[in-house]
């Protein structure tokens, strides 16, 4: 029997390893936009992290009638009052490569005091189900920005975002370990949990009991 599709408005390729890994593929097909075949130019205009979130995913079940779930995260800098913020992905050009923000954001803060290179990760995310009822999550993950970049096992902000605990950037943690602390983990293992609560999301193949994801 075909899987009940769970649509995931996305394209990054880096997140659906991530998103498959968290949410288990058991019961759903955990689609992105792209192996989807849905393309929508979809304006993310909303005022905060979890209003981006909620815009994606109700466009995409909108567009296919099926359960949507989407993510809108970010990097907060205290010492730039909350930059790049729900601007991260756009930040300096949407085009700009990361090495260049990265270095941009070092730069920034090359005067910047120990006590004042706090920063954090932000990731809300938001599930639409196919009868149009909405849930939001967030959460975060506490840091400071590295003096240089680190590790190569992460993407975007990750080689200058430094856990003092690990002393360790998020890049040079194991997938592993990345998924158990991340802003986007605890979100996912969040939602899902409001999904099994709830038992949202229960297709033909769903066993009952155990939940639907």
């Amino acid at each position: 029997m075909e899987k009940p599709k769970l649509l995931f408005a996305t394209g990054n390729a880096h997140k659906m390893i991530e998103i498959r890994e968290i949410l288990g593929t058991e019961v759903y097909e955990i689609l992105s936009m792209k192996e989807a075949g849905l393309d929508l130019d979809i304006v993310e205009d909303g005022d905060s992290f979890e209003a981006n979130a909620l815009i994606k995913a109700r466009a995409v079940q909108r567009a296919t009638g099926h359960a949507a779930m989407a993510d809108d995260s970010g990097l907060e800098v205290d010492y730039l009052d909350g930059a790049p913020g729900i601007y991260s992905a756009r930040f300096l050009g949407e085009d700009t490569s990361y090495t260049v923000k990265n270095q941009y954001l070092i730069d920034q803060l090359a005067e910047a005091k120990p006590e004042e290179r706090t920063a954090r990760f932000v990731c809300a995310i938001a599930l639409v189900t196919a009868d149009g009822t909405e849930y939001v999550v967030r959460e975060t993950v506490e840091g400071e920005i590295a003096h240089r970049p680190a590790g190569a096992n992460g993407f975007g902000y990750d080689p200058i975002f430094y856990l003092p605990e690990y002393q360790k950037t998020t890049a040079e943690l194991s997938p592993e370990e990345k998924n158990a602390l991340s802003h986007r983990g605890k979100a996912l293992r969040k939602m899902r949990q409001i999904i099994e609560e709830n038992k949202l999301l229960c297709g033909d193949t769903a066993v009952e009991k155990e939940g639907c994801l």
